[in-house]
């Protein structure tokens, strides 16, 4: 009995998802469209009228693909969760390779992998054809296929272990496994803020020191200024794949460097990187890193306890056609894998609300920094131009999905446009 309720709470749970995302989708896009017709007021001294054509374009195209994919994704997990598929797989692996911890370490590593091959037709389409055809992609197709076989070469060197040491961890951790798998996932984390900027990001991007010159320049005197100090300020190669551009830094005491991609120093002048730069500092200056981390951390602990819990329930396997086995978490976690986001995407909107929050505060520290706010909008302007940002989302789209408030909005906090 309770295994068939839990099979229906799932399908509800699935089905709730795909109808809000198709809901939120439907809202935006018949937003946008009753906004088309012409440039914005507050933009229509800045941006012309073929670009904001274009991004209106370029919104709807990802709109309507979005939608294509979501309901593919929907329809991809229903089939999987509730054709037995899953259990005939399990029965048949460990029949040839035994159950043993790496080898269901390696089971619950390749049934997401053999998944995210039925995406890749997707994620191909968007490169190729919707990016291509907007003027973004400027990667090639050999670039684009060796960075996903990167991908999945670095989920099996790293997946695999952390999967084997849950595993382990649950046979020896008795009723407090969870906790040693959680602490055992915040040291893997950290170590990979040390470890990617210098090994993992290299492998898919070249990063070469900012050249000596006046950009340089104002930007170690910004460091300075506000006591922000930085290993190196490097440039990353972004236009090897995209003409996106964006700005970061990584890493963290005396590993932090600070990141600028090569498209980004192309479209802005040197005062407005100045001020991305400090929105940035803004960040790390506020503790807006450390409180996300602990956010994050919290979740994650929440998180292994709701499945400490769950495997030990035999209706929550059985539901989906395993057989429960008390001392076997694999097909429980298997599940969970599965179906995390079902959970996660409402708490979206939470997450966002303070995300949004943390960028006014940024935005706010970059004006107080740079003496006013005309470099800062003036660059948050260009990027939404060059980026074909939707400027005109529908509210509620944007109050959910959305991690940093609207232009409007970001210009309305700082006190209006550009003099």
């Amino acid at each position: 009995m309770k295994s068939e309720w839990g099979f229906y709470l799932v399908v509800v749970l699935i089905l709730a998802k795909w109808l809000m995302q198709l809901w939120l989708n439907r809202l935006n896009r018949r937003h946008v469209k009753a906004h088309a017709d012409r440039v914005p007021e507050a933009f229509r001294e800045t941006m012309d009228e073929a670009t904001y054509t274009k991004s209106v374009d370029y919104t709807l195209a990802r709109n309507a693909f979005s939608a294509f994919s979501i309901s593919w994704h929907f329809i991809l997990l229903i089939v999987v969760l509730f054709s037995s598929v899953l259990p005939w797989l399990l029965d048949g692996y460990s029949s040839q390779l035994g159950d043993g911890l790496w080898v269901m370490a390696g089971f619950l590593l390749f049934v997401p992998l053999i998944l995210s091959l039925f995406s890749l037709p997707l994620g191909w389409y968007g490169q190729f054809r919707l990016e291509e055809r907007f003027g973004f992609n400027t990667t090639t197709q050999a670039t684009w296929w060796m960075d996903w076989a990167k991908g999945v070469l670095l989920s099996l060197i790293l997946g695999w272990p952390m999967i084997a040491l849950v595993l382990w961890l649950f046979k020896w951790g008795a009723e407090w496994w969870w906790l040693w798998a959680w602490g055992s996932l915040m040291v893997f984390q950290l170590l990979m803020v040390i470890l990617a900027p210098k090994i993992i990001m290299p492998l898919f991007n070249k990063f070469t020191p900012l050249p000596d010159g006046t950009l340089k320049k104002r930007l170690l005197e910004l460091g300075e200024r506000t006591g922000f100090s930085a290993q190196t300020i490097q440039v990353m190669d972004g236009s090897r794949r995209s003409r996106h551009s964006n700005a970061f830094f990584t890493g963290f005491g005396r590993w932090r460097k600070i990141v600028l991609f090569d498209t980004l120093i192309e479209q802005l002048q040197e005062e407005e990187l100045e001020a991305v730069l400090a929105h940035e500092i803004g960040h790390y200056k506020k503790g807006h890193i450390p409180k996300t981390l602990a956010l994050s951390a919290a979740g994650s602990l929440v998180g292994f306890w709701v499945v400490s819990l769950l495997v030990k329930q035999a209706w929550f396997v059985e539901a989906f056609g395993f057989q429960f086995q008390s001392g076997q978490p694999g097909p429980a976690l298997l599940l969970l894998m599965l179906l995390g986001s079902t959970v996660s995407f409402w708490l979206l909107p939470l997450g966002n609300l303070l995300s949004r929050k943390y960028e006014y505060e940024a935005d706010a520290y970059a004006a107080g920094v740079m003496g006013g706010t005309d470099s800062m909008i003036g660059a948050l302007r260009k990027l939404a131009e060059k980026n074909l940002s939707n400027l005109i989302p529908d509210p509620i789209f944007s109050r959910f999905y959305y991690s940093h408030p609207t232009l409007l909005e970001r210009e309305k906090a700082l006190g209006g446009p550009p003099t």
